[in-house]
């Protein structure tokens, strides 16, 4: 059966567009499968090196870069059938591709990489490296960690940090061991969660957090309780809209987030402070 698929997929890049024309062996063309590789990819590979990227990254919902940038890509659901028609030389995807997807791209001679989700900043910075070389292009990986480390050092926070929650979608919470948890404590919160007792995917209740309010309260949800009108009565709690797609990924996604965190810190520290306008 696994013979049958092969060829049925061989047959249909028979039927294809005609392989694009390749900068050098050193810049592999490359379909990428994971919105969190989508944005690494679309800073780092060169013109017409990143032939297609993942459908999540064209949907507001669910891409961690900007949609209409994403836009400029061709996207694909991630079947055989439709990455074979582009005939990459490389599919980078997730950790949790199917094994039956991956076998049967690398039965067809197609290089398969998988990453898995950073949960700190140094991983990141080191899969930046692994997908640059992987594209051929070091000096880019090394450019996009060198903006990242400019991005945090300017979002640095001084003095004691502030009490926060991230609320996120499904009303759960980050665990410490989470990149954003990282980001927010570089940039001047304590999890008001994780104090708690609070970890991972834990449910963050409207009741719990009426009940013990925290100074800030980042809502990255739309559940009705992140709604809730009760919300309005937290006169010492900030609260500040937090993007989904600053959630889960590195990369890129790092400068965005950590330039969000400190704005929304500098706006809650100058109402602590009583400062006019905040």
């Amino acid at each position: 059966m696994k013979a049958i698929a092969v060829l049925l997929a061989l047959g249909l890049a028979a039927c294809g567009p005609a392989k694009p024309a390749r900068e050098s062996s050193d810049h592999p063309a490359i379909v990428s499968l994971n919105p969190c590789t989508d944005a690494i990819l679309a800073e780092i590979a060169g013109p017409q090196q990143l032939i297609a990227i993942s459908h999540y990254s064209h949907a507001a919902s669910s891409s961690s870069m900007d949609v209409a940038a994403a836009r400029q890509f061709g996207s694909v659901g991630g079947t055989v059938e439709e990455v074979l028609a582009l005939q990459p030389d490389v599919v980078v995807a997730g950790s949790f591709l199917a094994p039956a997807t991956r076998q049967a791209l690398i039965d067809l001679n197609i290089r398969v990489e998988t990453f898995g989700i950073a949960s700190t900043v140094e991983d990141s910075k080191a899969q930046i490296e692994q997908l640059a070389a992987l594209a051929g292009r070091p000096a880019k990986g090394k450019a996009l960690i060198r903006r990242i480390d400019l991005a945090l050092d300017a979002a640095a926070a001084e003095g004691d940090p502030l009490s926060a929650v991230l609320w996120q979608p499904s009303g759960i919470v980050p665990g410490e061991g989470a990149l954003v948890s990282e980001l927010m404590r570089r940039t001047g919160f304590a999890s008001h969660s994780a104090a708690r007792g609070m970890k991972q995917a834990d449910y963050y209740s409207l009741e719990q957090m009426l009940a013990d309010p925290p100074a800030v309260l980042l809502i990255a949800g739309q559940e009705a309780a992140q709604k809730h009108p009760a919300l309005d009565r937290l006169n010492k709690t900030h609260l500040a809209e937090f993007d989904s797609g600053l959630l889960y990924c590195g990369g890129p996604t790092i400068i965005r987030a950590a330039q969000r965190l400190a704005e929304i810190r500098d706006i809650a520290a100058g109402r602590q402070q009583g400062e006019p306008g905040l």
